[in-house]
């Protein structure tokens, strides 16, 4: 583009990559970095790399952390037999933030989606099977979506033979809504009334 330099336009070409950035927040945020101090600009490249350097996933519930097993996984205080199966640790942060779950959870780490290439062999089924071991209940916390509900419906099958109870959300969230834009109120209503999937 005439009158932009290439590394400004390249600059804005990662940027609009970012959920919920277009190319013009995205070349705000070129020009923003243009004028602070190389330091700032430092530190921010320091800690994009640290975010990718230190940040893994718990080798239990796939959950994202410093180390593994995460803090929730290891926390003694928290109910074993209780599992909540979400689609991203974003909606873990979300439910926590409710501070009405008092057990553990699973990350899938997507939801199936065959337009987008992405199938059960994709996300975190096999590690969630392994652990049903002393699971009385799967909460099955899946934003309500096509998506969602393609997942949800394949889970139930696997889960189909398992002594295992599973319930879902109660509806207080909205269909397409996701969890990580709901009000704290709003999920913990939601978990107080699931509901029971029957197991058939």
């Amino acid at each position: 583009m005439a009158g932009i330099p290439d590394v400004i336009i390249e600059v804005e070409k990662l940027f609009s990559k970012f959920p919920g950035i277009g190319r013009k927040s995205a070349r705000r945020i070129a020009f923003y970095l243009l004028d602070r101090e190389r330091e700032d600009v430092l530190a921010i490249a320091k800690a994009l790399v640290e975010l990718k350097d230190k940040i893994g996933h718990c080798s239990t519930c796939n959950h994202i952390t410093e180390h593994s097993p995460c803090d929730i996984c290891a926390n003694t205080k928290r109910d074993d037999s209780l599992l909540c199966v979400v689609e991203d640790s974003m909606d873990v942060i979300a439910l926590e933030k409710s501070v009405a779950f008092k057990g553990k959870y699973h990350v899938l780490g997507g939801l199936i989606s065959p337009l987008d290439g992405v199938g059960p062999d994709d996300l975190a089924f096999d590690s969630l099977m392994k652990r049903l071991d002393n699971v009385s209940e799967i909460i099955l916390a899946i934003n309500p979506s096509v998506e969602g509900d393609t997942t949800s419906f394949y889970l139930m099958r696997l889960l189909k033979d398992k002594d295992v109870k599973i319930t879902r959300l109660a509806r207080g969230i909205p269909i397409g809504g996701d969890l990580e834009y709901t009000d704290e109120a709003t999920i913990a209503r939601a978990l107080e009334g699931r509901i029971e999937i029957p197991n058939e």
